[in-house]
Protein backbone atom coordinates (compact mmCIF):
# COMPACT_ATOMS: atom_id res chain seq x y z
CA UNK A 1 0.00 0.00 0.00
CA UNK A 2 1.09 3.69 -1.13
CA UNK A 3 -0.21 7.17 -0.33
CA UNK A 4 -0.30 10.10 -2.50
CA UNK A 5 -0.89 13.49 -1.56
CA UNK A 6 -2.25 16.97 -3.24
CA UNK A 7 -4.17 20.02 -2.81
CA UNK A 8 -6.97 18.44 -5.07
CA UNK A 9 -8.32 15.04 -6.26
CA UNK A 10 -10.29 14.93 -9.68
CA UNK A 11 -12.18 11.53 -9.84
CA UNK A 12 -12.48 11.33 -14.11
CA UNK A 13 -10.16 12.73 -16.95
CA UNK A 14 -13.88 13.85 -19.26
CA UNK A 15 -14.75 17.12 -20.32
CA UNK A 16 -15.30 18.00 -16.76
CA UNK A 17 -12.45 16.90 -14.62
CA UNK A 18 -9.51 17.61 -16.94
CA UNK A 19 -10.38 21.17 -16.97
CA UNK A 20 -10.72 21.46 -13.65
CA UNK A 21 -7.18 19.75 -13.31
CA UNK A 22 -5.67 22.09 -15.51
CA UNK A 23 -7.05 25.38 -14.32
CA UNK A 24 -6.31 23.93 -11.18
CA UNK A 25 -2.71 23.77 -11.55
CA UNK A 26 -2.83 27.17 -13.55
CA UNK A 27 -4.19 28.66 -10.08
CA UNK A 28 -0.89 27.03 -8.26
CA UNK A 29 -2.24 23.70 -6.89
CA UNK A 30 -1.28 19.96 -6.89
CA UNK A 31 -3.61 18.21 -8.56
CA UNK A 32 -3.82 14.20 -9.20
CA UNK A 33 -6.08 13.43 -12.06
CA UNK A 34 -7.64 9.79 -11.95
CA UNK A 35 -9.37 8.24 -14.93
CA UNK A 36 -9.83 4.54 -15.63
CA UNK A 37 -9.82 5.13 -19.60
CA UNK A 38 -8.26 7.64 -21.19
CA UNK A 39 -8.08 11.16 -20.24
CA UNK A 40 -10.51 13.28 -22.37
CA UNK A 41 -13.61 10.71 -21.81
CA UNK A 42 -16.59 10.01 -23.17
CA UNK A 43 -16.46 13.52 -25.60
CA UNK A 44 -13.48 13.06 -27.08
CA UNK A 45 -12.96 8.64 -27.58
CA UNK A 46 -16.66 7.98 -28.00
CA UNK A 47 -18.83 10.75 -28.25
CA UNK A 48 -18.86 14.74 -29.40
CA UNK A 49 -15.59 14.52 -31.42
CA UNK A 50 -16.19 10.96 -32.81
CA UNK A 51 -19.75 11.61 -33.99
CA UNK A 52 -19.20 15.30 -35.06
CA UNK A 53 -16.54 13.75 -37.96
CA UNK A 54 -18.94 11.59 -38.63
CA UNK A 55 -21.56 14.38 -39.60
CA UNK A 56 -18.95 15.88 -41.42
CA UNK A 57 -18.16 13.24 -43.72
CA UNK A 58 -21.56 12.67 -44.02
CA UNK A 59 -22.15 16.52 -44.90
CA UNK A 60 -19.30 15.86 -47.51
CA UNK A 61 -20.92 12.78 -49.05
CA UNK A 62 -24.55 15.21 -49.59
CA UNK A 63 -22.40 17.40 -51.04
CA UNK A 64 -20.87 14.90 -53.62
CA UNK A 65 -24.27 14.12 -54.70
CA UNK A 66 -25.78 17.68 -54.77
CA UNK A 67 -22.68 19.08 -56.61
CA UNK A 68 -24.11 19.63 -60.04
CA UNK A 69 -26.77 22.44 -58.59
CA UNK A 70 -23.65 24.69 -57.73
CA UNK A 71 -22.17 24.04 -61.51
CA UNK A 72 -19.59 20.92 -60.06
CA UNK A 73 -19.80 18.07 -61.68
CA UNK A 74 -18.38 15.09 -59.75
CA UNK A 75 -19.51 11.41 -59.25
CA UNK A 76 -20.62 10.15 -55.59
CA UNK A 77 -19.54 6.36 -55.69
CA UNK A 78 -20.31 5.17 -52.36
CA UNK A 79 -19.28 5.21 -48.43
CA UNK A 80 -15.85 3.80 -48.01
CA UNK A 81 -16.37 3.33 -44.16
CA UNK A 82 -12.57 1.99 -43.64
CA UNK A 83 -12.19 5.20 -44.95
CA UNK A 84 -14.54 7.38 -42.56
CA UNK A 85 -13.16 5.37 -39.63
CA UNK A 86 -9.85 5.70 -40.53
CA UNK A 87 -10.49 9.83 -40.91
CA UNK A 88 -12.07 10.16 -37.23
CA UNK A 89 -10.05 8.05 -35.61
CA UNK A 90 -7.28 10.06 -37.08
CA UNK A 91 -8.64 13.35 -35.17
CA UNK A 92 -9.48 11.78 -32.08
CA UNK A 93 -5.61 10.32 -31.64
CA UNK A 94 -4.70 14.02 -32.72
CA UNK A 95 -7.02 15.46 -29.87
CA UNK A 96 -6.04 12.95 -27.59
CA UNK A 97 -2.17 13.13 -27.83
CA UNK A 98 -2.55 17.46 -27.87
CA UNK A 99 -4.34 16.45 -24.58
CA UNK A 100 -1.96 14.34 -22.78
CA UNK A 101 0.62 17.28 -23.59
CA UNK A 102 -1.05 19.16 -21.89
CA UNK A 103 -1.87 17.68 -19.42
CA UNK A 104 1.48 16.47 -18.37
CA UNK A 105 2.56 20.01 -19.23
CA UNK A 106 0.57 21.55 -16.51
CA UNK A 107 2.21 19.01 -14.19
CA UNK A 108 -0.96 17.14 -13.54
CA UNK A 109 0.06 13.94 -12.15
CA UNK A 110 -2.16 11.33 -14.00
CA UNK A 111 -3.35 8.35 -12.47
CA UNK A 112 -4.29 5.25 -14.45
CA UNK A 113 -6.91 3.52 -12.72
CA UNK A 114 -10.61 2.67 -11.44
CA UNK A 115 -10.71 4.90 -8.10
CA UNK A 116 -13.13 4.72 -5.35
CA UNK A 117 -14.11 7.40 -3.03
CA UNK A 118 -13.28 6.13 0.53
CA UNK A 119 -13.61 9.36 2.33
CA UNK A 120 -14.29 13.26 1.98
CA UNK A 121 -10.41 12.93 1.23
CA UNK A 122 -9.32 9.86 -0.11
CA UNK A 123 -10.02 7.94 -3.10
CA UNK A 124 -8.48 4.71 -3.35
CA UNK A 125 -7.30 3.49 -6.73
CA UNK A 126 -5.60 -0.43 -6.43
CA UNK A 127 -3.15 -0.72 -3.45
CA UNK A 128 -2.91 3.62 -3.64
CA UNK A 129 -4.33 5.86 -1.66
CA UNK A 130 -5.05 9.66 -3.23
CA UNK A 131 -5.76 11.95 -0.68
CA UNK A 132 -6.47 15.39 -1.16
CA UNK A 133 -7.58 18.89 0.73
CA UNK A 134 -10.36 18.58 -1.90
CA UNK A 135 -11.84 15.86 -4.02
CA UNK A 136 -13.95 16.52 -7.19
CA UNK A 137 -16.02 13.86 -8.94
CA UNK A 138 -16.03 13.69 -12.61
CA UNK A 139 -17.15 10.22 -13.05
CA UNK A 140 -19.19 11.46 -16.48
CA UNK A 141 -22.43 9.19 -17.58
CA UNK A 142 -23.01 6.38 -19.93
CA UNK A 143 -25.69 5.29 -22.34
CA UNK A 144 -29.16 4.38 -20.85
CA UNK A 145 -31.43 1.84 -21.84
CA UNK A 146 -35.41 1.38 -21.13
CA UNK A 147 -36.80 -0.97 -18.08
CA UNK A 148 -36.37 -4.52 -19.60
CA UNK A 149 -34.73 -3.55 -22.93
CA UNK A 150 -31.61 -5.19 -22.93
CA UNK A 151 -28.27 -4.08 -25.06
CA UNK A 152 -26.65 -6.37 -27.09
CA UNK A 153 -27.03 -8.10 -30.59
CA UNK A 154 -28.59 -5.61 -32.96
CA UNK A 155 -29.89 -3.71 -30.01
CA UNK A 156 -26.98 -1.12 -29.77
CA UNK A 157 -26.44 1.83 -28.76
CA UNK A 158 -24.32 5.13 -29.60
CA UNK A 159 -20.63 3.52 -28.79
CA UNK A 160 -21.39 0.34 -31.19
CA UNK A 161 -22.95 2.63 -33.41
CA UNK A 162 -19.79 4.56 -33.54
CA UNK A 163 -17.81 1.05 -34.14
CA UNK A 164 -19.48 -0.04 -36.70
CA UNK A 165 -17.39 -1.33 -40.01
CA UNK A 166 -20.81 -1.55 -42.04
CA UNK A 167 -23.36 0.78 -43.49
CA UNK A 168 -26.67 -0.79 -42.71
CA UNK A 169 -29.52 -0.50 -44.94
CA UNK A 170 -32.72 0.09 -42.65
CA UNK A 171 -32.30 1.38 -38.95
CA UNK A 172 -34.79 2.35 -36.31
CA UNK A 173 -33.58 5.13 -33.96
CA UNK A 174 -35.16 4.83 -30.58
CA UNK A 175 -35.23 8.68 -29.10
CA UNK A 176 -35.49 11.41 -31.14
CA UNK A 177 -33.32 13.85 -28.97
CA UNK A 178 -29.99 15.04 -29.75
CA UNK A 179 -27.91 11.76 -30.16
CA UNK A 180 -30.99 9.98 -31.87
CA UNK A 181 -31.20 12.70 -34.49
CA UNK A 182 -27.84 13.34 -35.41
CA UNK A 183 -27.06 9.35 -36.05
CA UNK A 184 -30.18 9.34 -37.81
CA UNK A 185 -28.86 12.25 -39.99
CA UNK A 186 -26.03 10.60 -41.11
CA UNK A 187 -27.18 7.21 -41.56
CA UNK A 188 -29.76 8.61 -44.32
CA UNK A 189 -26.42 10.49 -45.59
CA UNK A 190 -24.67 7.67 -46.08
CA UNK A 191 -27.54 6.28 -47.84
CA UNK A 192 -29.64 4.02 -45.33
CA UNK A 193 -33.05 4.11 -44.78
CA UNK A 194 -34.10 5.27 -41.27
CA UNK A 195 -37.27 5.93 -38.88
CA UNK A 196 -36.92 7.05 -35.07
CA UNK A 197 -39.10 6.85 -32.66
CA UNK A 198 -40.05 9.10 -30.32
CA UNK A 199 -42.65 9.22 -27.48
CA UNK A 200 -43.19 12.84 -27.28
CA UNK A 201 -44.83 15.06 -29.22
CA UNK A 202 -41.92 16.07 -30.93
CA UNK A 203 -38.36 15.67 -32.06
CA UNK A 204 -35.72 17.82 -30.52
CA UNK A 205 -38.26 17.94 -28.11
CA UNK A 206 -36.37 20.12 -25.61
CA UNK A 207 -36.11 23.03 -28.16
CA UNK A 208 -38.59 25.53 -29.06
CA UNK A 209 -41.74 24.23 -30.51
CA UNK A 210 -41.32 26.17 -33.96
CA UNK A 211 -37.74 24.67 -34.59
CA UNK A 212 -38.71 21.12 -33.66
CA UNK A 213 -41.39 21.09 -35.88
CA UNK A 214 -39.24 23.05 -38.68
CA UNK A 215 -36.57 20.03 -38.26
CA UNK A 216 -39.20 17.53 -38.62
CA UNK A 217 -40.30 19.15 -42.00
CA UNK A 218 -36.75 18.85 -42.96
CA UNK A 219 -36.18 15.42 -41.87
CA UNK A 220 -39.10 14.24 -43.93
CA UNK A 221 -37.89 16.00 -46.86
CA UNK A 222 -34.50 14.43 -46.42
CA UNK A 223 -36.30 10.91 -45.93
CA UNK A 224 -35.95 10.24 -42.75
CA UNK A 225 -39.22 8.95 -41.09
CA UNK A 226 -40.22 9.63 -37.56
CA UNK A 227 -42.83 8.17 -35.58
CA UNK A 228 -43.89 10.97 -33.00
CA UNK A 229 -45.80 10.32 -29.84
CA UNK A 230 -46.13 6.79 -30.01
CA UNK A 231 -44.21 4.98 -27.50
CA UNK A 232 -42.33 1.90 -27.77
CA UNK A 233 -43.42 -1.72 -26.68
CA UNK A 234 -40.79 -3.96 -27.44
CA UNK A 235 -38.07 -5.53 -30.10
CA UNK A 236 -37.29 -8.94 -31.52
CA UNK A 237 -34.09 -9.90 -33.06
CA UNK A 238 -32.94 -12.69 -35.08
CA UNK A 239 -29.99 -12.69 -37.87
CA UNK A 240 -31.37 -10.98 -40.21
CA UNK A 241 -32.30 -8.21 -38.37
CA UNK A 242 -34.68 -6.69 -35.45
CA UNK A 243 -38.46 -5.85 -35.64
CA UNK A 244 -39.17 -3.45 -33.10
CA UNK A 245 -43.08 -2.77 -31.97
CA UNK A 246 -44.96 0.40 -30.61
CA UNK A 247 -47.62 0.67 -28.57
CA UNK A 248 -50.40 1.02 -31.06
CA UNK A 249 -48.98 -2.22 -32.64
CA UNK A 250 -47.55 -0.85 -35.41
CA UNK A 251 -44.29 -2.76 -36.59
CA UNK A 252 -40.76 -1.41 -37.98
CA UNK A 253 -38.72 -3.80 -39.49
CA UNK A 254 -34.51 -2.83 -39.52
CA UNK A 255 -31.29 -4.29 -39.30
CA UNK A 256 -30.09 -2.52 -36.28
CA UNK A 257 -32.06 -0.46 -33.46
CA UNK A 258 -30.08 2.42 -31.83
CA UNK A 259 -31.33 3.12 -28.83
CA UNK A 260 -30.73 6.71 -27.54
CA UNK A 261 -32.89 7.67 -24.75
CA UNK A 262 -30.31 9.55 -22.62
CA UNK A 263 -27.43 9.21 -20.50
CA UNK A 264 -27.27 7.90 -17.37
CA UNK A 265 -24.68 9.35 -14.25
CA UNK A 266 -21.45 6.93 -13.46
CA UNK A 267 -21.70 6.81 -9.99
CA UNK A 268 -22.43 3.66 -8.67
CA UNK A 269 -20.24 1.82 -6.97
CA UNK A 270 -17.72 4.47 -6.54
CA UNK A 271 -18.30 4.86 -2.67
CA UNK A 272 -20.36 8.22 -2.94
CA UNK A 273 -23.10 6.63 -0.58
CA UNK A 274 -20.50 5.60 1.67
CA UNK A 275 -19.14 8.80 2.59
CA UNK A 276 -22.65 10.31 2.79
CA UNK A 277 -23.26 12.48 0.19
CA UNK A 278 -26.66 13.26 -1.09
CA UNK A 279 -28.05 11.79 -3.98
CA UNK A 280 -30.88 11.06 -6.23
CA UNK A 281 -31.13 8.14 -8.80
CA UNK A 282 -27.92 8.12 -8.86
CA UNK A 283 -26.85 11.88 -9.52
CA UNK A 284 -24.52 13.43 -7.07
CA UNK A 285 -26.92 16.79 -5.87
CA UNK A 286 -24.77 19.89 -5.05
CA UNK A 287 -25.78 23.54 -4.24
CA UNK A 288 -25.09 26.00 -6.76
CA UNK A 289 -21.59 26.39 -5.80
CA UNK A 290 -21.30 22.67 -6.92
CA UNK A 291 -20.30 21.89 -3.40
CA UNK A 292 -21.60 18.31 -2.27
CA UNK A 293 -23.38 18.19 0.88
CA UNK A 294 -19.90 16.33 2.33
CA UNK A 295 -17.61 19.84 2.66
CA UNK A 296 -14.90 19.73 0.57
CA UNK A 297 -15.97 17.57 -2.16
CA UNK A 298 -17.27 18.89 -5.34
CA UNK A 299 -18.95 17.48 -8.35
CA UNK A 300 -19.35 18.47 -11.42
CA UNK A 301 -20.42 17.56 -15.41
CA UNK A 302 -23.29 14.84 -16.13
CA UNK A 303 -23.28 13.65 -12.66
CA UNK A 304 -25.05 16.63 -11.60
CA UNK A 305 -28.22 16.95 -12.50
CA UNK A 306 -29.39 19.23 -15.71
CA UNK A 307 -28.09 19.82 -19.00
CA UNK A 308 -25.60 17.13 -20.05
CA UNK A 309 -23.54 18.64 -22.28
CA UNK A 310 -19.60 18.43 -22.40
CA UNK A 311 -19.19 22.67 -22.96
CA UNK A 312 -20.83 22.51 -19.29
CA UNK A 313 -18.68 20.04 -17.63
CA UNK A 314 -15.88 21.97 -19.02
CA UNK A 315 -16.91 25.22 -17.44
CA UNK A 316 -17.87 23.64 -14.26
CA UNK A 317 -14.33 22.19 -13.72
CA UNK A 318 -12.99 25.93 -14.72
CA UNK A 319 -15.81 27.20 -11.91
CA UNK A 320 -14.83 24.34 -9.23
CA UNK A 321 -10.97 24.86 -9.55
CA UNK A 322 -11.77 28.67 -9.30
CA UNK A 323 -13.92 28.10 -6.13
CA UNK A 324 -11.56 26.69 -4.48
CA UNK A 325 -9.14 28.96 -5.20
CA UNK A 326 -11.57 31.75 -3.73
CA UNK A 327 -12.06 33.47 -6.65
CA UNK A 328 -16.25 33.45 -6.22
CA UNK A 329 -16.29 32.71 -9.94
CA UNK A 330 -19.70 33.74 -11.70
CA UNK A 331 -22.61 30.99 -11.59
CA UNK A 332 -24.07 30.32 -15.14
CA UNK A 333 -27.01 28.42 -15.06
CA UNK A 334 -27.91 25.85 -17.61
CA UNK A 335 -30.54 28.09 -19.54
CA UNK A 336 -27.56 30.48 -20.46
CA UNK A 337 -25.69 27.80 -21.98
CA UNK A 338 -25.73 27.07 -25.36
CA UNK A 339 -27.38 24.01 -26.83
CA UNK A 340 -26.16 22.56 -30.58
CA UNK A 341 -27.37 19.62 -32.31
CA UNK A 342 -25.37 18.70 -35.50
CA UNK A 343 -27.86 17.24 -37.52
CA UNK A 344 -28.79 18.48 -41.07
CA UNK A 345 -29.82 20.61 -40.43
CA UNK A 346 -28.52 22.07 -36.75
CA UNK A 347 -30.31 23.20 -34.44
CA UNK A 348 -29.05 25.84 -31.87
CA UNK A 349 -30.24 27.47 -28.58
CA UNK A 350 -29.79 29.63 -25.50
CA UNK A 351 -32.23 30.67 -22.94
CA UNK A 352 -35.90 30.27 -22.85
CA UNK A 353 -38.18 28.80 -25.28
CA UNK A 354 -41.33 31.07 -26.82
CA UNK A 355 -43.22 29.07 -24.21
CA UNK A 356 -41.45 28.79 -21.23
CA UNK A 357 -40.78 32.71 -21.36
CA UNK A 358 -45.19 33.28 -21.73
CA UNK A 359 -44.88 30.70 -18.75
CA UNK A 360 -42.32 32.79 -16.84
CA UNK A 361 -43.12 36.25 -17.80
CA UNK A 362 -46.55 36.41 -18.86
CA UNK A 363 -48.01 35.46 -22.51
CA UNK A 364 -48.90 39.59 -22.62
CA UNK A 365 -45.43 40.69 -21.77
CA UNK A 366 -43.41 38.23 -24.20
CA UNK A 367 -42.50 38.83 -27.94
CA UNK A 368 -40.80 36.17 -30.33
CA UNK A 369 -39.87 37.35 -33.83
CA UNK A 370 -38.81 34.64 -36.57
CA UNK A 371 -36.56 35.67 -39.48
CA UNK A 372 -36.46 32.88 -42.15
CA UNK A 373 -33.00 32.28 -43.51
CA UNK A 374 -34.54 32.33 -47.17
CA UNK A 375 -33.98 36.49 -46.62
CA UNK A 376 -30.29 35.72 -46.13
CA UNK A 377 -27.73 36.13 -48.95
CA UNK A 378 -25.07 33.40 -47.22
CA UNK A 379 -27.71 31.12 -46.37
CA UNK A 380 -28.58 30.92 -49.86
CA UNK A 381 -25.56 30.46 -51.43
CA UNK A 382 -24.55 27.18 -49.16
CA UNK A 383 -28.30 26.05 -50.44
CA UNK A 384 -30.20 25.84 -46.80
CA UNK A 385 -33.20 26.81 -45.57
CA UNK A 386 -34.32 27.68 -41.48
CA UNK A 387 -34.73 30.72 -39.62
CA UNK A 388 -33.74 32.44 -36.11
CA UNK A 389 -36.33 33.13 -33.66
CA UNK A 390 -35.40 35.84 -30.95
CA UNK A 391 -37.38 35.63 -27.78
CA UNK A 392 -37.69 39.05 -25.87
CA UNK A 393 -39.14 40.58 -23.06
CA UNK A 394 -41.66 43.52 -24.07
CA UNK A 395 -39.59 46.58 -23.11
CA UNK A 396 -37.30 44.20 -21.82
CA UNK A 397 -34.05 41.90 -22.59
CA UNK A 398 -33.55 38.94 -25.12
CA UNK A 399 -34.35 36.00 -22.93
CA UNK A 400 -33.91 33.29 -25.46
CA UNK A 401 -32.40 32.41 -29.18
CA UNK A 402 -32.92 29.62 -31.08
CA UNK A 403 -32.33 28.89 -34.54
CA UNK A 404 -32.21 25.97 -36.99
CA UNK A 405 -30.45 25.61 -40.96
CA UNK A 406 -26.77 24.58 -41.96
CA UNK A 407 -23.97 25.70 -39.96
CA UNK A 408 -26.09 27.60 -37.03
CA UNK A 409 -23.87 26.07 -33.99
CA UNK A 410 -21.31 28.87 -35.17
CA UNK A 411 -23.51 31.35 -34.52
CA UNK A 412 -25.04 30.51 -30.83
CA UNK A 413 -22.33 32.74 -29.64
CA UNK A 414 -23.89 35.81 -29.96
CA UNK A 415 -27.12 34.96 -29.00
CA UNK A 416 -25.58 33.66 -25.66
CA UNK A 417 -23.75 36.91 -24.98
CA UNK A 418 -27.33 38.80 -25.67
CA UNK A 419 -28.82 36.40 -22.97
CA UNK A 420 -26.09 36.38 -20.38
CA UNK A 421 -25.60 40.01 -20.50
CA UNK A 422 -29.06 40.78 -20.59
CA UNK A 423 -28.98 42.85 -23.51
CA UNK A 424 -32.10 44.44 -24.98
CA UNK A 425 -32.54 44.25 -29.00
CA UNK A 426 -32.03 47.72 -28.93
CA UNK A 427 -28.14 47.22 -27.74
CA UNK A 428 -27.32 44.93 -30.25
CA UNK A 429 -29.64 46.24 -33.30
CA UNK A 430 -26.80 48.65 -34.19
CA UNK A 431 -24.37 46.44 -34.08
CA UNK A 432 -22.62 45.82 -37.71
CA UNK A 433 -23.35 42.44 -39.00
CA UNK A 434 -20.51 41.45 -41.80
CA UNK A 435 -22.12 40.92 -45.62
CA UNK A 436 -22.94 38.62 -46.21
CA UNK A 437 -22.68 36.07 -43.53
CA UNK A 438 -25.54 34.14 -41.98
CA UNK A 439 -24.42 36.37 -38.85
CA UNK A 440 -26.67 38.87 -41.02
CA UNK A 441 -29.79 37.02 -40.23
CA UNK A 442 -29.40 37.02 -35.94
CA UNK A 443 -29.02 41.09 -36.79
CA UNK A 444 -31.85 41.35 -39.02
CA UNK A 445 -34.00 39.39 -35.66
CA UNK A 446 -32.47 42.49 -33.20
CA UNK A 447 -33.56 44.83 -35.71
CA UNK A 448 -36.91 43.71 -35.90
CA UNK A 449 -37.46 43.11 -32.63
CA UNK A 450 -35.66 46.87 -32.17
CA UNK A 451 -38.71 48.14 -33.89
CA UNK A 452 -37.05 48.43 -37.44
CA UNK A 453 -36.92 45.70 -39.61
CA UNK A 454 -35.59 46.13 -43.12
CA UNK A 455 -35.43 42.42 -44.86
CA UNK A 456 -38.91 41.34 -43.42
CA UNK A 457 -42.53 43.04 -42.97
Amino acid sequence: MSEQNFDIVVLGGGSGGYAAALRASELGFSVALIEKDKVGGTCLHRGCIPTKALLHAAEVADSARDSEKFGVKTSFEGIDIEGVTKYREGIVAKKYKGLQGLVKARKVTTIEGEGRLTSPTTVQVGDTTVTGKNVILATGSYSRSLPGLEIGGRVITSEEALALDYVPKKVAVLGGGVIGVEFASVWRSFGADVTIIEGLPHLVPNEDETISKLLERQFRRRGIDYKIGIKFKSVDQNDDGVQVTLENDETIDADLLLVAVGRGPVTEGLGYDEVGIEMDRGFVLTNDRLETNVQGVYAVGDIVPGLQLAHRGFQQGIFVAEEIAGQNPVVIPDTHIPKVTYCDPEVASVGLSEAKAKEEYGDDKVTAYDYNLAGNGKSEIIDTSGLIKVVRVNDGPVVGVHMIGARVGELIAEGQLAVNWEAYPEDVAPLIHAHPTQNEALGEAFLALAGKPLHAL
